[in-house]
C-alpha cells in the first residue's frame, strides 16, 4: 500500500506540471492588456510600460512561465496586479470560504443523493422508484445558475425566507477562527450567527449539489439492483434479517465502490462549478475571485487560482483511490 501510494505521488509530478503549462496558455490567451485594463485608457505610454516591467509583462512567454514554476515551487503564488497584495495571503479566506460551500453541498448531495438511490432501488418499478428516476434526470439536466436564480425568486423575493447572496449578514461580521463560518460560530457560542450564516449558505448548497445528488442518485440505484440479486443479500433475507441490516450493513458495502467513484469525481467538479454558484449568490469564494480577476486581466490571481482548483481536483481523486482499500478488504495495491 505505502509503495503504491508512493508511486500514485510520482505520477502527479508530470500531471501537475501539464496542468500549469495548460493553465498559463489559456490564461495569456485571454484578449486585453492587464497594463491598460488596471491602470486605465487615459494612463500615459510610460506608466503602462513601467507597469508592464514591474511585473515582467514585456518578457517573453517561456521565461514568464518558468519564472512563474520558481514562484510555485517556493510556495509563493505570485502577487495580484490589481491590490498589489500577495496571492498566498489573499486567496486563503476566499479559498476557505469554497471550501465549506463545496462541503456543504457535497454533505446534502451524498445524504440525499445515496439514500434516494437505495430506496428507489428497493422499490423497483414502483411509483418512488419511478419519481426518483424523473427527478435525477431533471436535476441532471438543470443548470446551476438557473436553479439559482430560480430560488432566489422563489425563497428570497417572493417568499421572504431565505438571503439571496452573501456569505453572512454584513452587519453583524463573524470573527474567522477556522474560515468555516459554521464551525467559527459554534465554537465562540454565537448560536443566533450560526443560523444567520446557515441561512446564507442554503441555498448555494442546494444549488451546487442539485447535480451531484441527482448524478449520485442514479449511480447508486444501478449499483444496488446489481447487488440486491446476489445470493448473500438473498440468504440474509431468509434469515429473517430487517430490511435496514439487509440493506446497509450487507447490500450497501459492496455497492457503494462504484458510488464512491462518482463521490469523489463530483467533489472535484463542485469546485469548479463552485464559480457559476458564487457569482449569482455572491458568494466570496475563489470563483468569484477567479471571475473579478478576469474582469481586470489580473492574469497571476487567474492561474494561480485556477492551478489551485485543479490541484484540489486531482488530490481529491487520488484520496478516492486509496480510499478503496478500506471500502473493499479484498482490494489489495502492490
Amino acid at each position: 500500500m505505502l509503495n503504491y501510494t508512493l508511486q500514485r505521488f510520482v505520477q502527479l509530478i508530470p500531471v501537475l506540471i501539464g496542468l500549469s503549462i495548460v493553465v498559463f496558455l489559456l490564461v495569456h490567451l485571454i484578449p486585453g492588456d492587464p497594463a491598460l485594463v488596471i491602470l486605465g485608457q487615459q494612463a500615459s505610454q510610460a506608466a503602462v510600460e513601467n507597469f508592464r516591467e514591474q511585473y515582467g509583462l514585456n518578457e517573453p512567454l517561456p521565461l514568464q512561465y518558468f519564472r512563474y514554476v520558481g514562484q510555485l515551487l517556493q510556495g509563493d503564488l505570485g502577487t495580484s496586479l490589481r491590490t498589489r497584495t500577495p496571492i498566498t495571503t489573499e486567496i486563503v479566506p476566499y479559498l476557505s470560504a469554497t471550501a465549506e460551500l463545496t462541503l456543504a453541498a457535497m454533505l446534502f448531495a451524498v445524504i440525499v443523493g445515496v439514500n434516494l438511490g437505495i430506496v428507489a432501488a428497493w422499490k423497483q418499478n414502483s411509483a418512488l422508484d419511478l419519481g426518483s428516476t424523473v427527478g435525477s434526470l431533471i436535476g441532471v439536466s438543470m443548470p446551476v445558475f438557473w436553479l439559482g436564480l430560480l430560488e432566489q425568486w422563489l425563497f428570497a423575493q417572493q417568499l421572504g425566507w431565505l438571503p439571496s447572496s452573501g456569505r453572512n449578514n454584513p452587519r453583524y461580521p463573524v470573527d474567522s477562527i477556522t474560515g468555516f463560518y459554521l464551525i467559527d460560530t459554534l465554537i465562540q457560542g454565537q448560536f443566533w450567527q450560526f443560523g444567520d450564516v446557515f441561512s446564507h449558505l442554503l441555498l448555494p448548497g442546494i444549488a451546487l449539489g442539485t447535480i451531484p445528488l441527482a448524478i449520485i442518485a442514479r449511480m447508486t440505484r444501478a449499483s444496488m439492483l446489481e447487488v440486491m440479486n446476489l445470493d448473500y443479500v438473498r440468504t440474509a433475507r431468509a434469515k429473517g434479517l430487517a430490511p435496514f441490516k439487509v440493506v446497509y450493513q450487507h447490500a450497501l458495502k459492496n455497492a457503494f465502490i462504484p458510488v464512491w467513484t462518482v463521490i469523489g469525481l463530483q467533489f472535484g467538479f463542485l469546485l469548479g462549478g463552485a464559480v457559476l454558484t458564487e457569482t449569482v449568490f455572491g458568494w466570496p469564494g475563489v470563483g468569484r475571485y477567479i471571475y473579478d480577476a478576469i474582469g481586470f486581466r489580473d492574469f497571476p490571481v487567474i492561474q494561480s487560482g485556477v492551478l489551485l482548483l485543479a490541484v484540489i481536483f486531482v488530490v481529491v481523486n487520488l484520496i478516492v483511490d486509496l480510499f478503496y482499500a478500506y471500502i473493499d478488504p479484498r482490494i489489495r495495491y502492490r
